[in-house]
C-alpha cells in the first residue's frame, strides 16, 4: 500500500484527531445538532486545515527552521490560522448567508480549533513531506467531518426517539459519542 495511503487512512479511520485523540470537541458537540451544519462546518475546517497546514509546513521548512526561528512556530502559526479563518468568515457572509448564521459564534471558533494546530505541528513532528502533509490534512479533516456528521445523524435520530428522562441532554450525547467512536475503533490495526 502507497504511504500516502496508508497516512489518510490512518488520519480518517485509525487516528480519528475527535474520537481517538479527542481533539476538536468544541465544534464536534456544538455543531453535531443537524447534519447540514455538521458538514458545512467539515468544509470550513478542511478549507482552512488544508491552506494551513500548506502555509505552515511551507513557512517552517523554508523559514523558520533555515534561519533557527523555530521557538516563534506557535505564534506564527496561530497567526496563519487566524488569517485563514477571517478569509472563510468573508467568503460564507457573502456566498452562503444562511450557514454563516447557523453556524454563529463556531465559525470564528475556528480559529482556537486545537485540531487545526495539533494538525499543522504533527506535520512537523511526523516529518512529512509537503504532499503527505496535505494528504494528512485532508485525512485528518475528512475524519473530523465524518466523525460530526455520523454524531449530528444519530442527534438528529434520537430527537424523534422516546427517550427516558434521566438520559435527556448531556447524557444521551455522552452515550451517542461514544457508539460513534467505538465504531471507528474497529478499524484499529487495518494498517501495519
Amino acid at each position: 500500500m502507497p504511504v500516502a495511503l496508508k497516512i489518510f487512512l490512518a488520519a480518517v479511520l485509525i487516528n480519528n484527531i475527535i474520537l481517538m485523540r479527542f481533539i476538536g470537541l468544541c465544534p464536534y458537540i456544538g455543531m453535531s445538532t443537524d447534519v447540514k451544519q455538521s458538514i458545512g462546518m467539515g468544509f470550513a475546517v478542511t478549507f482552512v486545515m488544508v491552506l494551513a497546514s500548506t502555509a505552515t509546513w511551507t513557512l517552517y521548512n523554508f523559514v523558520l527552521y533555515p534561519l533557527g526561528l523555530e521557538f516563534l512556530q506557535i505564534l506564527v502559526f496561530i497567526l496563519i490560522i487566524a488569517s485563514l479563518v477571517q478569509l472563510v468568515e468573508f467568503y460564507l457572509k457573502k456566498a452562503a448567508p444562511a450557514l454563516y448564521m447557523s453556524m454563529g459564534i463556531y465559525l470564528p471558533l475556528i480559529t482556537t480549533n486545537c485540531a487545526i494546530l495539533a494538525v499543522t505541528f504533527d506535520n512537523i513532528t511526523y516529518g512529512h513531506s509537503f504532499f503527505q502533509s496535505i494528504v494528512y490534512s485532508v485525512g485528518v479533516a475528512l475524519g473530523f467531518m465524518l466523525a460530526m456528521v455520523l454524531l449530528a445523524g444519530l442527534r438528529t435520530r434520537v430527537r424523534t426517539s422516546a427517550i427516558p428522562a434521566f438520559l435527556r441532554g448531556n447524557p444521551i450525547l455522552f452515550v451517542l459519542s461514544s457508539l460513534v467512536a467505538v465504531s471507528f475503533m474497529g478499524f484499529a490495526g487495518l494498517i501495519k
